[in-house]
């Protein structure tokens, strides 16, 4: 796979951020669209995975994704926001009083292809190590960087309290991504 390169407008990155915000606020409010609007920028109808992240005060408030893209991208940034808002299992549904100092990041991820073994990304961080089907971890890279994990690492470094976290540590199990 040829290496790949986004480069985001500002226009479009304005667009994005108040694509998910937009999304947010509209589920909790209850007025606006239930669907994304249709965008002007070719880019951002492009079949990509995405991030949402939302911050409070400079904490984690959300953050849900998806690794492959599964549409286009406007419309993963508006599913996702939604999910990092009020699906995170991690966080309660976010309340219209959290809206007011609300952080957006949204992270977009490129096409990946996978790798013939752990050691083939040159001891670089990867970017998910997924099972598909049956069960998925994700590590952006600068988040398995910040940990100092590498593509051989990664799966030995998840959590081994339960059987299927277990099993996704076996060589062979999963697919290790970049």
């Amino acid at each position: 796979m040829d290496s790949f390169h986004l480069s985001l407008s500002e226009a479009d990155k304005t667009s994005l951020k108040d694509l998910a915000l937009l999304s947010i606020t509209s589920r909790l409010t209850g007025h606006g669209p239930g669907t994304p609007p249709e965008p002007d920028s070719e880019l951002t109808r492009r079949e990509l995975g995405a991030f949402v992240t939302l911050k409070r005060e400079g904490r984690l408030r959300g953050c849900i994704g998806n690794i492959i893209g599964q549409g286009p991208l406007y419309e993963t940034v508006w599913n996702m926001a939604r999910a990092a808002a009020f699906d995170d299992p991690r966080f309660p549904p976010l309340t219209r009083p959290e809206l007011d100092g609300l952080e957006l990041e949204i992270s977009i991820l490129g096409p990946h292809r996978a790798l013939p073994g752990p050691g083939a990304c040159g001891g670089g961080p990867p970017r998910a190590h997924h099972a598909p089907g049956r069960a998925a971890g994700a590590a952006a890279a600068a988040g398995a960087a910040g940990m100092g994990w590498t593509a051989g690492s990664f799966g030995a470094n998840l959590p081994q309290g339960r059987p299927a976290r277990q099993r996704l540590a076996r060589p062979g199990y999963a697919d290790i991504l970049v």
